[in-house]
Formats: structure tokens, C-alpha cells, sequence
């Protein structure tokens, strides 16, 4: 994993379609670091492996679940992964291992180890469910808070 903390770090979350997990990891993460006063030292978004949602708003069960807690979705439309994305991003965060072995379809390689699963920082490593399936969303929310503290707090120990 890099750790290239010169001006941002880059993350990229992704997830098969950019409506469920991977919008619902970028905004979390985004309201996590704005309240350690730390927005700033970030860039955050997230992206899909597939065309299918592209252009598509957040999936209402994602924005239903972070409106609980105050976090908007507003604006964000699904996009797709690039092989470019690899040298923009610091990390590249997938929700599970099939999105991992779609990422490096995109990407080639990653030689830099900049690809990773976002359970894969804490201490429980495991694929985070999609909702668009289980209907879970609570599950999901938990998971990606578990994965996006643990994310967190590696980033802040590599920075010492």
C-alpha cells in the first residue's frame, strides 16, 4: 500500500454499480474526516466496475440509511472505473473480492499495492455483503464504518 501524503490523500471506493457500497463508503468517509477536522488532508469518491448504473443516482435504501445520520448523497451520479484512476488514487478500495478481481481487470496491476478490500484494514478481514441482494443496508453501514475507521486509523499510523 502507498502512503503518497505530499498534498491529499486519494481514495477511490469501489463497488459493482457506484450506487450501494462505494457512495455509501465516500460519504461516510467524508463525514468522518470532516469531523476530525482533517477534510482537508483528503480527496474521497467512489466509482463502479460496471457500466450498468452509470449516470444513475445513489440507490434509495444508501440514501435512506446515511440520512439517518445527518450525511447527504446530493449530487452524486454513478461513474465508472479507469485504468487512469490507479496513478490519481492513493487507494483504491474494493467491497469484496469479486470487485477486487474486477478492479484489476481495469487496472492491469497494481505494483504500487494500492488495491485493497476495505474489511482488509481491520482486524476481522471479510467481503462487506451488497444490499442491492440482502436488502441489509444496516449490516452495510456497519461493515463500511468498521472498514472506514480501521482505514482511518492505518492512514493516521503510516503518517507518524
Amino acid at each position: 500500500m502507498t502512503h503518497q501524503h505530499q498534498n491529499n490523500i486519494k481514495i477511490l471506493f469501489v463497488c459493482h454499480g457506484n450506487i450501494c457500497r462505494s457512495p455509501m463508503a465516500e460519504f461516510i468517509m467524508k463525514d468522518m474526516v470532516e469531523k476530525r477536522r482533517q477534510a482537508d488532508r483528503f480527496y474521497i469518491a467512489s466509482a463502479a466496475t460496471s457500466r450498468e448504473e452509470i449516470g444513475n443516482p445513489v440507490h434509495y435504501g444508501t440514501r435512506n440509511k446515511l440520512r439517518q445520520f445527518g450525511i447527504s448523497t446530493e449530487g452524486k451520479r454513478a461513474v465508472q472505473m479507469t485504468k487512469a484512476d490507479y496513478d490519481k488514487y492513493d487507494y483504491l478500495i474494493g467491497m469484496e473480492q469479486w470487485n477486487i478481481t474486477n478492479m484489476m481487470r481495469i487496472l492491469g496491476s497494481d505494483p504500487e499495492r494500492k488495491v485493497s478490500r476495505l474489511l482488509d484494514f481491520g482486524p476481522n478481514p471479510r467481503d462487506i455483503d451488497d444490499p442491492w441482494y440482502t436488502g441489509d443496508f444496516d449490516s452495510t453501514y456497519r461493515d463500511i464504518c468498521e472498514g472506514c475507521e480501521a482505514l482511518l486509523d492505518y492512514i493516521d499510523r503510516c503518517d507518524l
